[in-house]
């Protein structure tokens, strides 16, 4: 094995990644929310079981941008101090193998 050490992170590279993994992420609890409003909303019917039918609705649409931003946000935060300690006292060191 061989051993190698990420000394930086390009700090838009980890945004990305990070923003595409929250979506995912804000996807799968958008979708149990969703499921989760529309069936209370079926129940209770009425004026106030259709406020529980547009959460269903919109939680499946907005949460996954909700945690895409922030997942971003919180890549290039969390990219921008590795960088700086990465450069004071050395970066992760990861081992890589070749496979023949």
């Amino acid at each position: 094995m061989n051993s190698v050490e990420i000394t930086r992170i390009s700090v838009l590279s980890l945004g990305k990644i990070l923003g595409i993994i929250y979506a995912f992420i804000g996807l799968i609890i958008g979708a149990l929310m969703s499921i989760f409003f529309l069936l209370s909303g079926a129940i209770i019917g009425g004026t106030e079981g259709m406020i529980g039918f547009l959460f269903g609705a919109s939680a499946v649409i907005t949460l996954p941008i909700f945690y895409g931003i922030m997942g971003f946000i919180g890549g290039v935060i969390i990219a921008i101090p590795y960088n700086l300690i990465a450069n004071w006292i050395g970066g992760l060191e990861v081992e890589i193998e070749t496979k023949k």
